[in-house]
């Protein structure tokens, strides 16, 4: 039980240590990032979508 405890406390120093981000990002990169989310989304959605046509055919 020991153990755990220390696992759950290094955990919780890490999350604390990394919770604000150093990096300063600039608009570029913000804009960036945004389209890539927006990207990985509807490939998402295009992926459930065929899986959802795919088992209809079935």
């Amino acid at each position: 039980m020991r153990t755990l405890n220390q696992f759950f406390s290094k955990i919780r120093e890490i999350n604390q240590r990394y919770a604000h981000p150093t990096v300063v990002m600039s608009r570029g990169v913000k804009f960036s990032l945004a389209v890539l989310r927006i990207y990985l989304f509807l490939l998402v959605v295009l992926m459930i979508y065929k899986f959802i046509t795919v088992i209809k055919v079935v």
